[in-house]
């Protein structure tokens, strides 16, 4: 099969004139090339038109060979440079499945084409549109899937702890019980009256109050050893054995040794050994109830932030949005990252902060893509605030203001223009797509709104607007 028979078969070709196909054949080089040949390595500049004629070509990231593949190519497809695009690099790799050959028509050629052969040039403009809108919409899913894998590793992360507080809890809770009886032996044996035993209750109960106030102030180290040893002391003056384990629960909850004196007052010495460790038995318990409870709650928050974040019980309509419920969801899944770099994070969110209205799902995706981002561009140690606020413009139109603001190095000033721009990345190769801006920007324009940077070393603000109508 000769040349003009093999474009022929080409699917874009098919109402193509024959002259116009020879007429790249007659200014294009025909070439051949082995299996895994790179025909264009990441941000090489790409100068042809390439009829890919026997073999398969892939596109992809260039750091784990086929795993990181975006696209392949058939037989009879087009690819590299097309009539009116403004291709000058792709941000991948072009490297050969199988061996291949091509032909190439050089871009200073381009031009000529255009005016010598109408039919070829609309069937290649329609087969760039259609090729941006495939690579866009393969390569923001591809983005959007690492996303949800950088959430979900948060997510794993932020519920390990949780996760294994309960079963830790759980395990001592019911190694613990097995004591109940033998402590339920000595608390038979002991002569109380109606009225001492509620006044152990009503010390037991004051302190798990105490304890459980929002407002309850920890022990700090040196507070705690302190009233330890004078625990333990009276503890062993008052011959109770075992005074070093009993002294810890006790403090934990605050017991004083003017506490203890109150109780050895009410019950007499002959009683305080069975109540002070009736007290330490249910204190102990009341702790691992206590640990399971915080730990359960955790539990919960976490998959309400998820529910939040992905609105997944509510419909894909626009709506009244609270901005605040989505940048706390946002945070509380990104909280491992914040954690792992000690950032100190500020949320200052306006009590009069109207809702705006959009599509929940989408502007998750903002806040996602610019708080990650942010946390990427910081050092250890690095300071992050995020600040929502209501905006009244003169016309009366009110607006909802968001601003991200870390104090990294900053964006240099030659890339300002282009960290919009489709697939450019400041992230070294496989770290970051290139879309993550890209997404931000198409989801405000989709919400009316509009998004602003400024960046200096130290100071670096994405401030994003959006209307409340």
């Amino acid at each position: 099969m000769n040349l003009l028979e093999t474009l022929q078969q080409f699917p874009a070709f098919a109402n193509v004139p024959d002259e116009q196909l020879q007429w790249v054949i007659d200014r294009a080089d025909e070439e051949s090339y082995p299996e895994e040949t790179v025909l264009y390595k990441p941000n090489e500049p790409i100068n042809h038109l390439i009829l890919l004629l026997e073999g398969r070509v892939r596109i992809d990231g260039g750091v784990n060979g086929a795993a990181d593949e975006i696209l392949t190519y058939e037989p009879h497809s087009l690819l590299g440079l097309l009539p009116f695009s403004r291709m000058k690099s792709i941000p991948n790799r072009l490297i050969s499945v199988t061996p291949i050959k091509v032909l190439k028509l050089h871009r200073d050629k381009l031009p000529e084409l255009i005016h010598a052969c109408y039919e070829l040039t609309e069937s290649m403009v329609h087969q760039m549109t259609t090729r941006v809108r495939d690579y866009t919409k393969l390569t923001q899913q591809n983005e959007k899937m690492a996303s949800l894998g950088r959430l979900s590793a948060g997510l794993a992360h932020e519920l390990n702890n949780p996760v294994a507080a309960v079963v830790r809890s759980a395990d001592t809770l019911k190694v613990h019980m097995r004591a109940t009886p033998e402590a339920f032996k000595a608390i038979m044996h002991l002569n109380l009256t109606d009225e001492q035993v509620d006044s152990v209750n009503t010390v037991f109960f004051k302190k798990v109050d105490q304890q459980r106030a929002v407002d309850a102030r920890p022990l700090t180290l040196l507070e705690r050893t302190s009233l330890e040893d004078e625990v333990t002391d009276w503890l062993d003056d008052n011959g109770v054995d075992d005074s070093m384990d009993l002294a810890s629960p006790l403090v934990d909850y605050g017991f004083t040794v003017d506490d203890l004196d109150w109780i050895l007052e009410k019950i007499g010495d002959e009683n305080l050994v069975g109540v002070i460790n009736w007290l330490v038995n249910n204190l102990v318990t009341e702790k691992l109830v206590s640990d399971i409870s915080e730990a359960s709650k955790r539990i919960s928050t976490l998959t309400g932030s998820i529910k939040n974040y992905t609105h997944m019980d509510r419909g894909t309509g626009k709506q009244q949005i609270p901005l605040a419920e989505g940048l706390r969801s946002t945070l509380i899944l990104l909280d491992h990252k914040v954690k792992s770099k000690h950032i100190q994070l500020n949320l200052t969110i306006a009590d009069d902060l109207p809702p705006v209205c959009g599509w929940p799902g989408e502007l998750n995706q903002v806040w996602t893509n610019l708080i990650d981002n942010a946390i990427d561009a910081l050092p250890d140690g690095g300071k992050l605030d995020i600040v929502s606020q209501p905006d009244r413009r003169p016309d009366g139109s009110e607006f909802v203001v968001t601003k991200v603001i870390d104090n990294g190095s900053g964006i240099p000033e030659d890339i300002k223009d282009k960290i919009f721009e489709p697939f450019f990345t400041t992230k070294e190769i496989g770290k970051g797509t290139g879309l993550g801006l890209d997404i931000v920007q198409g989801i405000i324009k989709h919400h009316n709104g509009s998004i602003k940077l400024q960046s200096e070393p130290g100071h670096t603000e994405f401030s994003v607007c959006l209307p409340t109508e």
